[in-house]
């Protein structure tokens, strides 16, 4: 079976849509404090690397960890219900893009077993 990653349609639908999932994560206001002072641009192509990285495309990802790199937003409160709201906002973009409900879930499924290292556990 083919990834994921060319099952939703491969570099250009990753990066199609990290751009609109960010717009999205910025707009909402239970999540958007979290990327005051972010640099959006480096943060998007970070995101494209491990989302294609993730779901089963050319891993181009080298940075910090999951746990290291979310350290610093725990210690400002970063807990469940925020990872919840990103995958909500992950899915609800995957949808807009006419990705099918199987492929979203099993985004969805890849983005839960970051939990505990996004959230330090």
């Amino acid at each position: 079976m083919s990834s994921l990653f060319e099952r939703i349609g491969g570099k250009e639908a990753v990066k199609a849509a990290v751009e609109i999932f960010y717009k999205k994560v910025l707009a909402d206001e239970r999540i958007n404090s979290f990327f005051e002072g972010i640099e959006m641009e480096a943060q998007i192509r970070k995101q494209i690397l491990f989302l294609t990285y993730a779901f089963g495309g050319p891993n181009n990802y080298n940075e910090k960890s999951m746990r290291e790199a979310h350290s610093k937003l725990v210690e400002k409160g970063l807990n469940d219900s925020h990872f919840d709201a990103v995958v909500e906002n992950l899915g609800t973009t995957l949808q807009e893009l006419g990705v099918p409900a199987e492929l979203i879930q099993e985004a969805a499924s890849i983005a839960e077993t970051t939990r505990n290292d996004v959230l330090g556990k």
